[in-house]
């Protein structure tokens, strides 16, 4: 593996690695492994797409809140590029403004948050 294959890699590019059932995943851990604030902040940038049923948050299937290795996460559905590329580029911005790890996964791989 190339450094620019390194999803940790300042390099990475988002289509990168990227196979057709994959998710894009942005960890809450910094590239330089500090935890990212407020603990709450998957659920934010998750709630941009979410709505409420019966008194209850229901999250979107295309970004979602989840866990990786411990660490919060937001799930993003490659569709939203698609659907929403304008809020699918503020999530990357977002990202790498915050200098938070991306990478791509398989979904099987992550627990989702339940609703709140």
């Amino acid at each position: 593996m190339k450094a620019s294959d390194d999803p940790a890699s300042d390099d990475f590019k988002p289509d990168d690695l990227k196979p057709d059932d994959s998710k894009l995943i942005i960890e809450g851990i910094t590239t330089e492994g500090d935890i990212f604030r407020p603990s709450d902040w998957a659920d934010r940038v998750s709630g941009q797409l979410a709505t409420f049923k019966n008194q209850r948050m229901a999250y979107s299937p295309l970004l979602k809140p989840g866990v990786k290795n411990g660490h919060k996460c937001v799930i993003i559905d490659e569709q939203l590029k698609i659907s929403d590329p304008a809020l699918y580029q503020e999530l990357l911005d977002f990202a790498q403004m915050n200098h938070l790890k991306m990478c791509h996964e398989i979904d099987d791989g992550m627990e989702e948050v339940p609703p709140h």
